[in-house]
């Protein structure tokens, strides 16, 4: 089975951080719609251009520079001090919620990780639809926007990410290399830097294209090891794999936007149960049991609103979770509230081999157990889609 990764990249992340927090705590100007940067400490000449807004940029503002020149493109310039331990926090947020869709993430960098998705997309399920999903999951809960890289390797996933930018998804398959990757400058290949570039360029070699045509016996005896690493990248090929750290979950969610906002508790039920075999089917396949579930709606007014309730007893059973979940619907959903996103999340797990037997399991719960197991591997099979329970569980 071919890879497929997905490489998240957020946009402008130390400035799109920055914006998120100062609106979240009152702020009545988002500082991504003006001249604005983070940099370091202007009292102090050797403070530079850390992030810049799309606005900044187009005054000719570049990151690395000192803020004494950005000041000088744009005398309107707004400077504002980096924030580590807030960047940390972003990060961590994006992460978790990578986790919701593989456990298999290797953080690139603060602001970039890799998926490897692979065995994570069911057969019938669309990689691009799952991709807008993170996306959107990301603006409607996070604040800010990423580029999102789809290919077989980390390499190509990498490389399609740093396409047109911001808010965007690019898939860069083997048979769209040429088309896609050749034409760009040699300089935007993964691993060539400022020393490699002068001695390509000397070489003819100026676009990715030139190097993945170039003789690979004469790069490896100009550059060793470095020559042949680099014509394999521009050719495509990267079999690293995705280094992540196992970890289980401490909470697995899902929330979805609706197209048009809804106001029928009936309908909003439907997208619940949706929503909440989507968190039990992941639940299973981590081998962990729920003991809270919680409910959230935002109203058309963006006003966020949950409710959550502690279990008799852990499970992962799709009808007991729902069940509560709807109960909880029923008593956050006023009348009338028009519902633009609804979601649900299970908290406190525990791994299914700490499942405490209860006095009231029965043939019933070993019933729904097999049919939870049984529409799983429907699932695993077919994708998430291809099979759905009624509105009654």
């Amino acid at each position: 089975m071919e890879r497929l990764i997905f490489h998240i990249d957020v946009n402008n992340a130390f400035l799109s951080w920055t914006a998120v927090d100062m609106l979240k705590k009152g702020a009545k100007l988002d500082i991504r719609t003006i001249p604005a940067i983070i940099g370091g400490d202007e009292s102090k000449r050797h403070g530079v251009v850390l992030a810049k807004s799309n606005i900044a940029k187009q005054f000719g503002i570049k990151t690395g520079e000192p803020i004494y020149f950005a000041r000088k493109k744009c005398p309107n310039l707004q400077v504002f001090e980096s924030n580590h331990k807030m960047y940390r926090e972003y990060s961590n947020k994006l992460y978790n919620l990578f986790k919701e869709y593989t456990n298999i993430i290797e953080r690139f960098s603060i602001d970039e990780c890799f998926l490897d998705m692979t065995n994570f997309i069911g057969k019938n399920e669309n990689y691009l639809s799952i991709a807008k999903e993170i996306s959107t999951r990301i603006k409607e809960e996070l604040g800010f926007t990423v580029n999102i890289g789809i290919a077989h390797n980390k390499l190509l996933a990498k490389m399609a990410s740093d396409f047109e930018k911001p808010d965007k998804i690019h898939t860069l398959w083997p048979d769209e290399i040429k088309i896609k990757m050749w034409p760009l400058k040699v300089s935007e290949l993964l691993m060539v830097g400022r020393k490699s570039l002068p001695k390509l360029e000397k070489m003819g070699i100026r676009t990715i294209g030139d190097l993945a045509n170039y003789n690979k016996e004469v790069l490896y005896k100009a550059f060793g090891k470095f020559g042949k690493t680099i014509w394999e990248y521009a050719n495509g090929i990267d079999n690293s794999p995705v280094n992540y750290i196992e970890e289980k979950p401490k909470g697995i969610g899902n929330s979805i936007t609706v197209p048009q906002d809804l106001s029928n508790i009936n309908e909003i039920n439907k997208i619940l149960l949706k929503l909440t075999e989507q968190v039990t089917y992941r639940l299973r396949k981590e081998n962990m049991i729920a003991n809270v579930v919680n409910v959230q709606i935002k109203d058309s007014n963006f006003r966020v609103f949950s409710h959550q309730r502690k279990l008799d007893t852990a499970t992962s059973s799709t009808k007991i979770i729902y069940e509560q979940a709807k109960k909880l619907m029923q008593e956050l959903y006023l009348k009338g509230t028009r519902v633009r996103l609804i979601g649900v999340r299970v908290d406190d797990l525990l791994e299914e081999k700490d499942k405490q037997i209860s006095l009231f399991d029965n043939k019933q719960s070993e019933k729904q157990e097999k049919l939870d197991e049984t529409l799983d591997k429907l699932k695993d099979k077919y994708g998430m889609n291809f099979i759905k329970r009624g509105g009654e569980i």
